[in-house]
């Protein structure tokens, strides 16, 4: 026995001492691989510069080399950002050794409007530098990707191949039947009949207010997809919407005959293709060079320094109390964020770029103080993506001109609180009993152990209504309109980029670099350098956190895989808190 004791311990003494090693040694490679990623790169003549569409593409980049660390699988695969790659387009053009762009489709959409702003940049590209820019897809072209690809000189995809070309579906999930089988009724109190985040705890189905939104806001973003796409091939919209109807893509040969796209070719043609348009023989050599590898090539174009500066702050996710972290958007950090930018004397104008379904009434009511606050001293300029709606729109309400893509999801301006009563499910599910003893009345109020009585859910609907006068006035006095129009266009309404247009809560179509340069303008400067925030993690803090807590979700991501996103949204669900300003973003448009 003491043998085996000696045994085990030393055993245990070495797994130890090895994980000791491992970890001090896989730091140092880290270390390297960090000091050799900070270089510059160089590129080698006749390179096609590929931008993969079918990831993923968050607002901003992530400039930290742990970014797209997977310490379960230890691989890198960082995803360069929307800035990144609208700035590698700009530099790209007047490049000589890029000799086009290559859109390579895969199956995650990142957006609508995301995905309108690259379609953008790339026909700026191909206009102004004459350059190629090619399409391909090896198996599935999924819609977002097809309405990017459609910009190309030439769309190909693999033989066998599929175009998802149908028009879009808007899916809602509810909960009601199976909180109702668990025994917890979610109790309900909201301002805004159209405010529909709240429907899949009271409802098994769609209500007509938010059916009617949904429909209308999905067909203008598919209206306006179809003109586009019409535009650039040629095609009439009721041609496009025809083949809509009979899935015309869903045969490599039927999207050829179509005119979906101009030829089916294997990956080694494609390479051929490439070098023939950049004008070389089937035996000269071509470079493919990445996003994330030519984010470090210089741009000798770039105005590295000036003494005035525009604060580009990135808001995304949802808006939640305290500091938050990389995924949502924290209430007093941000406010922290723009409170030093305002005070800033050599920053001359902030842009805040909002990705977000809202949140929090408070945490966005926070944000809004701060920006109302700095847009009485300098240019406040909102520039708005996939998401800009309910708390999303709050925060952007101060902004002295507000930037939207025709496709953004927009307005949402309602209120609304959940409390939950799980009585039933701890005492006939469980065997559990609640016992409570009070000092006053309402003492035990909000109670998740039992409904509210009457009066509790008067005084919560006054709360609800204080907080939707508070949005409503503050949207007026920035859109500098009356508060009965305001509240006309209100009532949880959800509208599309275009749509906010036109009724004003928006003043201009434009994406991240149009909001960039209006703010320039409206400062009224020639030179400026852009700052971005909130500042990136320190690299090894953030590694310090992927190998701890981010294991956790490294493990989930790769067992659920495109499930993940669904565990994400019923994680928020137990995070609600408070009187929520949020848009029904439960929904999936595909």
């Amino acid at each position: 026995m003491k043998n085996f004791l000696l045994y085990t311990l030393a055993t245990i003494t070495g797994i130890i001492i090895a994980s000791i090693i491992f970890f001090i040694f896989m730091i140092a490679s880290l270390s390297v691989m960090i000091a050799s990623g900070e270089k510059p790169v160089s590129i080698s003549e006749n390179s096609v510069l590929v931008l993969k569409a079918g990831t993923a593409i968050p607002d901003r980049g992530d400039p930290n080399p742990f970014a797209g660390f997977d310490p379960i699988n230890m691989t890198f695969s960082p995803a360069p950002g929307l800035n990144e790659i609208l700035r590698n387009l700009e530099k790209a053009s007047t490049d000589t050794k890029i000799k086009g762009v290559l859109i390579e489709n895969g199956f995650l959409p990142s957006g609508w409007a995301t995905t309108e702003e690259i379609r953008n940049a790339l026909k700026k590209f191909r206009d102004e530098s004459g350059k190629f820019v090619i399409a391909y897809s090896d198996y599935l072209m999924p819609q977002e990707g097809y309405f990017l690809s459609t910009i190309a000189d030439k769309i190909y995809i693999n033989p066998s191949s599929v175009v998802d070309f149908k028009g879009l579906s808007g899916e809602v999930m509810f909960y009601k039947k199976a909180l109702d089988k668990l025994g917890i009724e979610v109790q309900v109190v909201r301002h805004g009949k159209y405010k529909g985040a709240v429907e899949p705890f009271m409802l098994d189905q769609l209500s007509d207010e938010n059916r009617e939104q949904i429909k209308e806001y999905v067909g203008s973003i598919w209206n306006h997809t179809v003109k586009m796409i019409s535009e650039s091939r040629e095609i009439s919209e009721d041609q496009l919407n025809r083949l809509a109807d009979k899935l015309s893509g869903y045969l490599a040969t039927s999207a050829l005959d179509s005119k979906l796209v101009d030829g089916l070719l294997f990956r080694d043609q494609l390479i051929d293709t490439l070098k023939a348009l950049s004008g070389l023989t089937k035996d000269d050599k071509i470079s493919l060079v990445s996003m994330t590898n030519y984010t470090k090539v210089p741009d000798i174009k770039k105005v590295t320094s000036s003494k005035n500066k525009i604060a580009v702050i990135y808001a995304s996710g949802t808006i939640v109390m305290g500091k938050g972290n990389e995924y949502n958007i924290g209430g007093n950090n941000y406010a922290d964020v723009i409170k030093k930018e305002r005070q800033d004397s050599s920053v001359k104008a902030i842009v805040l770029r909002v990705n977000s379904p809202g949140g929090n009434a408070i945490a966005s009511d926070i944000i809004w103080r701060e920006l109302e606050l700095a847009a009485e001293t300098k240019p406040v300029v909102i520039s708005m993506g996939n998401y800009a709606a309910s708390g999303g729109y709050y925060i952007s309400a101060p902004g002295t001109k507000i930037y939207a893509d025709p496709t953004s999801i927009s307005g949402s301006i309602g209120v609304f609180g959940l409390v939950p009563n799980a009585g039933k499910l701890l005492e006939q599910k469980l065997g559990l009993s609640i016992e409570t003893v009070n000092t006053n009345e309402n003492s035990d109020f909000p109670s998740v152990y039992r409904s509210m009585n009457v009066y509790e859910k008067e005084v919560m609907q006054q709360t609800i209504e204080k907080v939707y006068t508070d949005f409503v006035s503050k949207v007026a006095s920035g859109r500098k309109k009356s508060f009965e129009s305001i509240d006309s266009i209100g009532e949880g309404h959800v509208w599309s980029g275009s749509s906010a247009l036109k009724i004003g809560l928006v003043d201009e179509i434009g994406g991240l670099r149009e909001a960039i340069k209006g703010a320039a303008e409206l400062a009224k400067l020639e030179s400026y350098s852009i700052r971005e925030f909130p500042v990136i993690e320190d690299p090894f803090t953030k590694l310090l956190n992927q190998l701890s807590g981010n294991i956790k979700m490294s493990f989930l991501k790769k067992e659920l895989g495109e499930s993940f996103r669904l565990y994400q949204e019923l994680s928020e669900i137990k995070d609600m808190s408070g009187v929520q300003v949020r848009l029904p973003y439960f929904i999936e448009i595909h």
